[in-house]
């Protein structure tokens, strides 16, 4: 548990964690989540907790719910309007030809293995994916960035580090050479900043990264 209080509750996702209950029937974040508050506050009956948005599978890091109906739908009107500044940690092999860049593509989606595809060009049906990166520290055999978006599209970062030459390692679908064991990857959702839609004050938030020895060589 990152942050909690009477209406948002932050937690740090493990990797391999899924944030809503899908096809695998494994147990979701959310009701771990609806389960710690439960027995924490002694409540009868069901609780309410709402999805805000996700992280994909093999990724670690920040996840905002909303605890009660009413601060859901402000919440989510952050997101659509970008009034959330999200900041992501990615290791990558090989390191992008610039120091810091922006990158533009257009990413189309492919439904039926979960994959996007990043284009320089506008085709159809795609939509435009905009992420900005700077490399924060170069370790023995990988490259740390660090990685703030723009627009928020299906497996964005993922899709456009690999369209330029540097997949993030661990990432078998999008080019990485071997996965992790644990068939996580190296992405990290690492800080979080907005307005709180109740408080009215700055939210400021940040996550630790997992504890293996490539991420502990990056702090």
């Amino acid at each position: 548990m990152l942050y909690e209080d009477n209406h948002i509750i932050i937690v740090n996702k493990r990797a391999g964690d899924i944030v809503q209950g899908d096809k695998t029937g494994d147990t979701p974040l959310s009701d771990v989540v609806k389960a710690y508050i439960k027995e924490k506050y002694n409540k009868p009956g069901n609780v309410y907790l709402g999805t805000v948005h996700r992280l994909d599978r093999p990724t670690s890091g920040i996840v905002i719910f909303a605890k009660t109906s009413k601060v859901l739908p402000r919440l989510n009107k952050l997101f659509v309007s970008k009034d959330i500044k999200k900041t992501y940690w990615a290791v990558v092999k090989q390191a992008p030809a610039q120091q810091e860049d922006t990158l533009t593509h257009w990413l189309k989606k492919n439904p039926k293995n979960n994959k996007s595809y990043a284009h320089s060009k506008e085709v159809k049906d795609s939509k435009k994916a905009i992420l900005h990166y700077k490399t924060l520290k170069t370790l023995d055999n990988y490259t740390l960035l660090e990685v703030q978006l723009e627009t928020g599209r299906h497996h964005q970062i993922r899709t456009q580090l690999s369209k330029i030459g540097s997949p993030i390692k661990g990432d078998l679908k999008y080019g990485f050479d071997r996965s992790n064991k644990d068939a996580s990857i190296h992405l990290h959702a690492k800080h979080i900043a907005f307005v709180h839609p109740v408080k009215k004050e700055t939210l400021s938030v940040s996550a630790p990264p997992p504890g293996d020895p490539i991420w502990n060589a990056c702090l």
